[in-house]
């Protein structure tokens, strides 16, 4: 039986996929096999020892706390691409609300001071020009980081008749082969800022994407052109945006991560973190995660780690399945190995990987081994898993 402890509520329709004869659900107990969480805040939270896995329902990870679980040898999940399209429709969604000025106009209509339909309607007429917008078709859109979403918000964008320029330089051969031939590459992010009409941010929130989009970069932005933010709110400098704001450079700031400084400027369409707020990606997101916990607890199988190797093993029939978790130092597998061979045992079949300082090792052996394997210097983790 695993024990599955839920910090947020999960759709569902993913938690069904857990077996319940071999599965106990809740959202308080002692000892978890494994944690499921989307937004909760982990910083303070008491790692229990049985703790083998944490799976996010969702994409970022700022709220888990890596390199705590990381040195315990417990890997942690997402479900990238899960909510993307949730995402993709948002951003389109921001960028017509900014760009035919949907927000303001919809806030006339509630608060226009008449009380004869007759009235109401001339008014109308009479202050729609102050509402005139522009079109998307045949405008600039330059998309800063080119994952997931980023590609998929660069093709719907083209597909509206938007000229794109994309920035990435670490972007995937993957991700390459999904980009619209339409495309363009800016090969220097300020190239980019100072051609698009529209500037959108789809990079994680990292050290060195921390505040990015600061007063020297919104300077260089086309003057008039509106920014958006569906990435992580440190990453644009708030100061910096009100200050260009009120200077009228930038046109708008489309941000799914308001702030108080921010929240009453009215040239700011702040929303409240709607990007995976729909059934479809919630459900995606509690699907993909549970499947992939289940791999790991039932099978040792990773996929979609943040802090640990995607290992992928083909079982063998009869064997006994053993999962490595050790520094990532030469000489640990061969470690493993010379204590199994003094015990006459075979390793049937083995996968190894590695990520930053941390390994992961997967193995199928003849028989069970012996408890001396949690001793070999460098491990931090053994667990059998069949």
């Amino acid at each position: 039986m695993f024990n599955v402890q839920m910090l947020n509520p999960v759709s569902k329709t993913g938690l069904e996929e857990f077996p319940k004869e071999s599965y106990h659900i809740a959202a308080e107990m002692q000892q978890p096999d494994a944690i499921l969480v989307r937004s909760y805040q982990m910083g303070d939270f008491k790692t229990p020892e049985s703790l083998l896995v944490v799976g996010r329902a969702g994409v970022g990870v700022n709220n888990i706390p890596i390199d705590r679980l990381t040195a315990k040898g417990i890997p942690v999940l997402n479900t990238p691409g899960a909510n993307t399209n949730a995402v993709r429709e948002l951003v389109l969604a921001g960028m017509l609300l900014a760009s035919r000025h949907l927000c303001s106009a919809v806030e006339y209509v509630r608060q226009l001071p008449v009380d004869s339909e007759k009235a109401f309607e001339q008014q109308m007429e009479a202050d729609k020009k102050r509402f005139a917008g522009s079109e998307l078709r045949g405008k600039t859109l330059g998309v800063i980081g080119l994952g997931n979403i980023g590609v998929q918000v660069a093709n719907a964008a083209a597909s509206l008749g938007m000229r794109i320029l994309g920035h990435d330089p670490s972007i995937t051969v993957e991700r390459a082969w999904q980009l619209s031939s339409e495309v363009r590459q800016a090969r220097q992010l300020e190239a980019l800022l100072a051609q698009s009409d529209f500037v959108t941010l789809h990079v994680p929130l990292l050290p060195e994407t921390k505040g990015m989009i600061n007063a020297e970069r919104i300077q260089r932005i086309k003057k008039g052109a509106v920014l958006l933010n569906f990435s992580r709110h440190d990453i644009v400098e708030d100061i910096s945006v009100r200050e260009a704001l009120d200077q009228q450079h930038l046109a708008a700031y489309v941000t799914d991560f308001p702030t108080l400084a921010l929240r009453s400027h009215a040239r700011v369409i702040g929303l409240p973190h709607l990007g995976a707020s729909t059934q479809e990606a919630e459900e995606n997101c509690a699907l993909m995660i549970v499947r992939q916990v289940r791999r790991f607890l039932e099978e040792g199988t990773l996929l979609n780690s943040v802090n640990f190797p995607s290992i992928e093993l083909a079982p063998t029939p009869g064997s006994c399945r053993l999962s490595f978790v050790h520094r990532n130092i030469p000489g640990m597998v061969a470690q493993i190995s010379t204590v199994l061979a003094a015990e006459k045992i075979n390793i049937v079949s083995l996968q190894n990987g590695s990520k930053g300082e941390i390994a992961y090792t997967l193995t199928d052996l003849s028989e069970a081994p012996p408890p001396t394997l949690q001793g070999i210097e460098g491990m931090i983790r053994v667990r059998r898993v069949y």
